[in-house]
């Protein structure tokens, strides 16, 4: 194993002795899996003959999932409705071995759930045909931001770092996210956000994982080269106040921006014949946190996050990487 290769095996070595909360928005992943059998007489549309359906934990799940994967503690705080999803959801975490103390059930609210019908033969690739989300009307009520501050403070005590996952479905409030910043404070913890639609709230994390089509957005003007990426993340990095930026460039890799130091491009671990990039992003801020709370420098952590995502991305659905994949992909001993 090279140097590199040896310092990145010796955090993943560390994983274990790390506790971090994931707080953001749980998600019910469900795979609807069918045949094509025919063209409906009701419309010019493809008759899938069911064969399977399968459930997988998403969102701030899914990065709760991967941390635990990755061997460290975690315990996941959100909220969920009270409905066969949300009682799915928690029974996921439960099988998986990933405690439940941190979420809160609401009454009258929807579980998100993202429904992909995939279509295909049994020895063929299935494909996704169409997604049906369901989402919850707005933001988690004044009783559940209580509730999710009360079990933030009791879940806090040990933690390493605080992963903020955020996919727009209102458990992450402004409320929530002060809290989360003034428990960090209190345990001297990292805090790091993946927020889908609206980084700018989160100003005053360690540090944010857009990707690069979130960042053009937020700049308002493409980012189609290092240049305009490098200039757009330092604007991005200012508005923020945060210590450093990780953005995922897809088959281009990521580019770390420091905040008290340079731009590090990073080219793309593996091969860019991408299977499936659902919750890639996931695994990238899970891995890349964990690094972060176990003292690494912001450059390993983020050569870590590249190989967990260039791993990640050859696996169908919404996956995890384990310990001992890592250490495969950085090479022998």
């Amino acid at each position: 194993m090279t140097a590199p290769g040896a310092r990145l095996a010796g955090l993943v070595e560390r994983f274990g002795a790390r506790t971090v909360l994931v707080v953001g928005d749980l998600i019910t992943d469900e795979y609807v899996f069918g045949k094509p059998a025919r063209i409906s007489r009701e419309a010019p549309v493809l008759i899938l003959r069911f064969t399977e359906r399968e459930v997988l934990l998403g969102g701030a799940a899914n990065a709760a999932h991967n941390v635990h994967a990755l061997g460290a503690r975690v315990q996941p705080v959100g909220v969920v409705g009270r409905d066969a999803a949300g009682e799915e959801l928690v029974g996921l975490f439960r099988r998986a071995g990933i405690p439940t103390d941190g979420i809160v059930v609401e009454a009258g609210r929807a579980t998100p759930v993202k429904t992909r019908i995939m279509a295909g033969g049994y020895q063929a690739t299935r494909q996704q045909v169409v997604r049906v989300d369901r989402e919850p009307a707005g933001e988690a009520q004044p009783p559940s931001e209580d509730a999710l501050l009360e079990r933030l403070e009791a879940l806090a005590t040990g933690a390493h770092a605080i992963l903020v996952s955020d996919y727009g479905y209102g458990t992450v409030t402004a409320r929530v996210f002060e809290g989360v910043r003034a428990v960090a404070r209190r345990v001297g913890a990292v805090v790091t956000v993946d927020s889908r639609y609206q980084l700018p709230r989160f100003v005053g994390a360690t540090a944010a994982t857009p990707n690069e089509a979130e960042l053009e957005q937020l700049a308002g003007a493409p980012v189609d080269d290092e240049g305009a990426v490098d200039k757009a993340g330092r604007q991005l990095l200012e508005r923020l106040d945060a210590q450093m930026l990780l953005v995922t460039r897809g088959s281009r890799g990521m580019a770390l921006l420091e905040r008290a130091g340079g731009t590090t491009f990073i080219p793309i671990h593996g091969t860019d014949e991408i299977a499936d990039v659902t919750g890639a992003g996931d695994t990238v801020i899970s891995t890349f946190t964990l690094a972060l709370a176990c003292g690494a420098a912001p450059i390993d952590a983020a050569a870590l996050a590249n190989v967990a995502g260039g791993l990640v991305v050859m696996k169908r659905g919404t996956a995890t990487v384990s310990p001992a994949e890592l250490r495969q992909a950085l090479g022998p001993a």
